[in-house]
């Protein structure tokens, strides 16, 4: 199998692991643990905070008392350790938007969403999971796979229905950069996949 190195596509930089490596969660194994486990919350953008400030009276209820108590003293985000906006946490782990259905973690507001009382779904950072968005310019992104122990059954359904990372998360990339983007993609995944590159 012959090497392949990072792909620009438009004015994004992916990381060719988003082409071989294969991944679908499995929500019945893993039970949200990506919500609940970690030392910082989601980065958000500043548009975000500004949705998630107005779903907050839907997803109150729905939300912890230590994670109300959060929200009361820090608001819905801080700033991490290098300075980026993330969703605010509850004992240095738990995003304060967890909740619990028969032992799940779901999102609340996403939950919500679902349920036709928001119109503000999650931040793009949590739809995008497991590719991670780093900003180099005002014109110039980069995209790679996360590898983290949590999503272990991710992994091997995603290797059961040979499902790549790009495809199982069509929805949240043309979210984020838009259809012609993605048709740009995938016909760069084709042509690549036909020249023996995986």
């Amino acid at each position: 199998m012959k090497e392949l190195h990072i792909i620009q596509v438009g004015n994004v930089l992916v990381s060719p692991d988003i082409f071989t490596e294969k991944f679908c969660c499995d929500l019945e194994k893993c039970k949200g643990q990506c919500c609940v486990e970690g030392d910082a919350g989601a980065p958000v953008t500043l548009d975000e905070i500004g949705e998630i400030e107005d779903s907050l009276d839907v997803v109150w209820e729905d939300l912890a008392a230590s994670a109300q108590s959060v929200l009361d003293k820090q608001g819905v985000a801080y700033p991490d350790i290098e300075g980026d906006l993330v969703t605010s946490i509850v004992n240095g782990k738990d995003c304060v938007f967890t909740c619990y259905e028969n032992g799940t973690c779901l999102c609340a507001l996403e939950r919500a969403f679902r349920n036709k009382k928001t119109k503000f779904i999650k931040p793009i950072s949590c739809a995008l999971y497991p590719i991670r968005e780093k900003k180099f310019s005002d014109d110039l992104y980069g995209i790679n796979y996360h590898r983290w122990a949590v999503c272990k059954d991710a992994v091997v359904k995603g290797r059961e229905l040979n499902l790549p990372v790009y495809k199982f998360l069509e929805g949240p990339l043309i979210q984020r950069f838009g259809k012609e983007w993605y048709r740009d993609l995938c016909q760069i995944a084709d042509d690549l996949k036909a020249q023996g590159f995986f």
